[in-house]
């Protein structure tokens, strides 16, 4: 599995990425263009057009800063622009957000690590798969999964 941070819808917000989308950012630190592959829930393979270097940084963290800690869905299509405050950003609807690091223990998430960073991803022209089935496409669910 991969991601890659830099896909911005084709109209609206463009979360995380070049041409005016926005960077992945920690702590204030900007990284675009974040592309991160994943083998057994492990990040094996990071590069980022700027700001490499401080990723790969964040990922040596401790062991948990490998693994996602969070994934969900921006599903507040009345948000028009970007704020570069995550808290609002990861809510953009037609995109998906995953977090690198320490999930919520009330949620019942279970990966330890000091960072929660979240990185969005516009899916303008991305699919969701669950159990094989498509259910979300072009920043959307489709209506068939609520039936």
């Amino acid at each position: 599995m991969y991601l890659q941070t830099n896909e911005p819808p084709e109209e609206g917000p463009r979360p995380s990425g070049r041409g005016g989308g926005q960077p992945a950012i920690w702590r204030g630190v900007e990284v675009r263009n974040v592309r991160l592959v994943f083998k057994k829930g492990v990040v094996v393979e990071a590069k980022a057009e700027s700001g490499e270097d401080y990723l790969r940084k964040m990922l040596e963290t401790d062991e948990g800063a490998r693994r996602v800690g969070e994934v969900a869905f921006g599903l507040n299509y009345d948000i028009t622009k970007q704020t570069r405050e995550i808290l609002f950003d990861e809510k953009i609807g037609g995109t998906i957000h995953i977090a690198l690091g320490s999930s919520y223990v009330k949620t019942g998430g279970k990966n330890v690590s000091a960072i929660h960073w979240d990185l969005v991803k516009g899916m303008k022209n991305g699919r969701v798969f669950a159990d094989g089935d498509l259910i979300y496409e072009n920043g959307k669910f489709l209506d068939e999964v609520f039936k």
